[in-house]
């Protein structure tokens, strides 16, 4: 395994913008705001020839018991337990605090290596404070601008012995499952030994945070009374009856006109990016307020995006008449969601721990038949079978003659009709075809992609010609 290296430090140092400089992408949210981040967020970083996971982590505050703030920094202080090297920051443009000085301590007795990072040292105005950072008794600073990229050759020369000596020979071969951002190649086969992105997704205080922590059965994220605690999207990786899977869990999406707050909108985009890297989505939908507008626009969205769905109702210990509430909310579901019609729907409690194992199995069905292929001979009698039952209508009294058919891809699966006049073919008739895709080969509850083409594409059109 690669070594571990926490980022701490006090808020508003600069903590998300060198883990960022780390991982090479813009992983982490970046405000001129105190207190951005709050979950810890690991990464895979890369500095010169050097690779490790670093964490980034909530400011270090001292606050009451009970509050945000402290379950923040409980947060952190797991993060310093579970790290091989910690990165203390401070701010050189404003020195060394008390709060600097209180926090170092605790950096000290955790017995793990330290070293002083005094951030933002660019120029005169950062060099006094890079200096005053040695009263903290960590030895001489490594002055950096994680925001300008200065400094990296020195944090490098710095970490480098410390991340030789916990390497072993081993971790050469180590085979690294990828970065929060990898992309899904809607080509590639379904590879078992790669872990299966799954992300959860919601209004906010769904409680996606409380259900991720009770599937892997670890207080691994913040979770809270308040709304919407979760800022960025953090991936947490799991292993479920051995198959390996990767969890991202989000910030809650609130419609779009309620949002005015830059962060709420950092956070939005933040939890957008991981549904378009997830191949299943779960949309965690509160049982006792179900359906409401914008869990509806969020389905559709992880529809046109083309991606596996499970909707979740969380929170069904609170449900009363539950076999009539869920026949309720199927037909309801099957009436305000029919581009998803058959989509898999669970019950579940996050907080209690019921129907954890039936989330799991119906997102390792919509995985499979999000991956679904169908053969083009079986294609093309299961379209010679809807031609005989309801032919293409005639328009403008020319009649549209369906020739071939096949798949063009799958994640999701992708579906190539040629026809004599695609321009012409009612839209009604197309939501018949796949309509029929989806009985014929059961496709239920995943989008489906359907094109129509036009010209003599069969290859089999000219076989009699091609013969004379």
């Amino acid at each position: 395994m690669r070594p571990v290296v926490a980022i701490v430090g006090r808020p508003n140092v600069g903590k998300s913008t060198l883990f960022n400089r780390l991982v090479g992408k813009k992983l982490a949210l970046v405000d001129d705001t105190p207190g951005v981040t709050r979950d810890r967020r690991p990464g895979d970083a890369h500095l010169g020839d050097l690779e490790f996971t670093i964490v980034d982590t909530a400011g270090l505050e001292e606050s009451e018991a009970d509050s945000l703030t402290a379950r923040m920094r409980a947060q952190t202080e797991e993060a310093i337990r579970t790290a091989d090297v910690v990165l203390f920051l401070v701010d050189a443009r404003a020195g060394v605090t008390p709060v600097d000085q209180h926090f170092a301590d605790l950096a000290r007795r955790s017995d793990k290596p330290v070293i002083l990072v005094a951030n933002k040292a660019e120029g005169k105005a950062g060099q006094s404070g890079a200096w005053d950072a040695y009263s903290l008794g960590f030895g001489e600073p490594v002055a950096i601008s994680a925001e300008h990229g200065e400094g990296m050759s020195t944090l490098y020369e710095a970490l480098r012995p410390l991340i030789d000596a916990l390497q072993s020979p081993e971790d050469d071969d180590d085979e690294s499952f990828g970065t929060d951002t990898e992309s899904v190649d809607v080509d590639a086969p379904v590879d078992p030994t790669k872990p299966l992105r799954v992300a959860v997704v919601g209004r906010p205080n769904a409680g996606k945070s409380t259900l991720i922590n009770r599937l892997i059965g670890q207080d691994r994220l913040l979770t809270g009374p308040e709304a919407g605690i979760t800022r960025d999207s953090i991936s947490v990786d799991w292993e479920w009856q051995g198959r390996k899977i990767k969890l991202f869990d989000t910030a809650g999406m609130r419609r779009k006109a309620r949002i005015q707050d830059k962060l709420e909108k950092l956070s939005v985009a933040d939890g957008l990016r991981a549904i378009r890297f997830a191949e299943v989505v779960v949309v965690l939908l509160d049982a006792t307020i179900p359906f409401e507008k914008q869990d509806l626009q969020i389905a559709d969205l992880i529809e046109r995006e083309g991606r596996g769905i499970v909707i979740a109702l969380n929170k069904w210990d609170l449900i009363e008449e539950p076999e009539k509430a869920w026949r309720d909310m199927r037909e309801e579901c099957a009436r305000l969601l029919p581009q998803l019609k058959g989509v898999r729907m669970v019950r579940l409690s996050g907080l209690a721990g019921d129907g954890l194992d039936g989330l799991m199995k119906a997102i390792m069905e919509a995985h499979q038949v999000w991956n679904a292929r169908v053969s083009t001979s079986q294609l093309n009698r299961w379209l010679e079978g809807i031609i005989a039952r309801h032919p293409p209508p005639a328009v403008t009294g020319r009649r549209i003659k369906l020739r071939y058919a096949t798949q063009a891809k799958t994640r999701p699966p992708h579906f190539i009709v040629f026809c004599s006049r695609p321009d012409a073919l009612p839209d009604a008739y197309m939501r018949y075809m796949v309509n029929g895709l989806r009985e014929s080969f059961h496709l239920e509850g995943t989008p489906l992609r359907l094109s129509i083409r036009g010209g003599s594409d069969n290859p089999f059109h000219n076989k009699d010609d091609r013969k004379k």
